[in-house]
């Protein structure tokens, strides 16, 4: 059986909605975009290029993060993440999408989402990046193994929210912890399963 890991961008108070730009999620009037760009620095670059080249499985992303993902991964050149994302297998869940997708490696899951996603476990590990509303069912269904946080130090007091209030109960084992130049904390959690 795979593993099911999390990798994502929180602030202090929760709130994983539109790290990377203003303009990258702006549902529900969210004005904070870009929250998390003024914390990159060379520490959160390394540890996460690490764990991007040291992954072997395929990758999970929801529509919405995967539409923002293609539009820009494929065109920054220079970035050598940009390989090793074009390279990697990826599934996208979606009710919306028809195929082919635009991004090299990329395949529609559709249908049952907890049914296929418990089969592609059973083949391989899987990163979740980003994708917050196929994260929130994939946590009710128990299908997380491992939490990724790169916890930023802002509160933002409104946004979506990684954890909600409708989240099942999930014991976690703080495992690896790695504090960056700009106060950001990249935390691994494993679920404590008995």
């Amino acid at each position: 059986m795979g593993k099911l890991s999390v990798v994502n961008n929180v602030t202090l108070d929760g709130v994983m909605q539109g790290p990377g730009r203003p303009d990258e999620d702006p549902r529900d009037g969210f004005e904070h975009g870009g929250w998390a760009s003024p914390y990159n620095d060379s520490v959160m670059g390394s540890a996460m290029g690490e764990r991007m080249t040291a992954h072997t499985g395929a990758l999970l992303f929801g529509r919405r993060t995967y539409e923002d993902f293609a539009g820009y991964w494929p065109r920054q050149e220079a970035n050598p993440i940009t390989e090793v994302l074009t390279k990697t297998h990826k599934y996208v869940v979606s009710r919306t999408l028809t195929g082919p997708l635009r991004w090299d490696n990329s395949e529609l899951v559709s249908g049952n989402v907890v049914d296929a996603v418990t089969r592609l476990k059973e083949q391989q590990d899987l990163v979740v990046l980003g994708s917050g509303l196929l994260l929130k069912s994939l946590m009710r269904h128990d299908l997380v193994d491992e939490y990724l946080l790169l916890i930023h130090p802002v509160i933002l007091g409104s946004g979506a929210r990684l954890f909600g209030d409708d989240g099942a109960h999930a014991p976690l084992r703080l495992t690896e912890t790695v504090q960056s130049t700009t106060g950001v904390l990249l935390a691994t959690y494993e679920r404590a399963r008995s």
